[in-house]
């Protein structure tokens, strides 16, 4: 899950964060201008928890454009291990057809083998940096695990902010069931290695601190 966090918060950075007059200035326009444009409906600012206004990147895209001239449109495509490159080649051909059946001009096509619980992987890290670039106008993929097993929906969300439309085609039969059991017992290893390292440690201070009581971590499975 540190992961996840990780992941999001690198993505996140990307996109700049603008007052209310570096923002103008951004857009080359006068505070004046962007707060009429507020009261009339045609920008709407984010807020801080406190209540103080904001504006980014994704913003500055809707008033000047994008980026870019041409915004792409992607496929991704991904398995988990080496030995699923004929299931690898079955997601391609799949997504051909999906393609050409609704009519999508795919500018790139992108494979990848690497697991879903792993966001370092190469391909998926260069994707999701041109997603926050606003560079990608579609990104499709077979099904939501194909992108990644977990915080979909969140990349979904700061995709959408950047003007990229996710589009999952929901083939269940390209979303392997040996990959979700595969990235289950990960997890279930991780945090038992992290219950493994906690009681080590409170052996540590247990014998350091005899008096001090300290409670013992339930074991994830046995």
């Amino acid at each position: 899950m540190l992961e996840i966090c990780s992941f999001v918060l690198t993505i996140v950075q990307m996109s700049k964060i603008y007052r209310m007059s570096e923002f103008a200035k951004r857009v080359g326009k006068a505070p004046s201008t962007i707060r009429r444009w507020e009261r009339e409906g045609k920008l709407v600012a984010k807020r801080h928890p406190s209540g103080h206004r904001y504006f980014d990147d994704s913003d500055v895209r809707l008033l000047i454009g994008g980026v870019t001239e041409k915004r792409d449109v992607v496929v991704y495509c991904r398995v988990s291990g080496a030995g699923q490159k004929d299931d690898l080649a079955s997601q391609v051909k799949a997504m051909e057809v999906y393609c050409q059946g609704a009519g999508v001009a795919v500018d790139e096509w992108i494979q990848e083998i690497g697991g879903g619980m792993n966001f370092k992987r190469k391909r998926f890290l260069a994707l999701a940096d041109r997603v926050a670039r606003g560079e990608v106008q579609r990104l499709l993929v077979a099904h939501k695990d194909r992108l990644m097993r977990f915080g979909f929906d969140l990349f979904e969300h700061i995709a959408r902010q950047n003007g990229c439309e996710v589009v999952v085609v929901n083939q269940e039969s390209l979303s392997p069931q040996q990959e979700m059991v595969e990235d289950l017992i990960a997890i279930v290893h991780t945090f038992s290695g992290r219950l493994d390292g906690m009681r080590k440690y409170q052996k540590e201070i247990k014998d350091d601190f005899p008096d001090v009581k300290i409670s013992t971590p339930t074991a994830v499975c046995e």
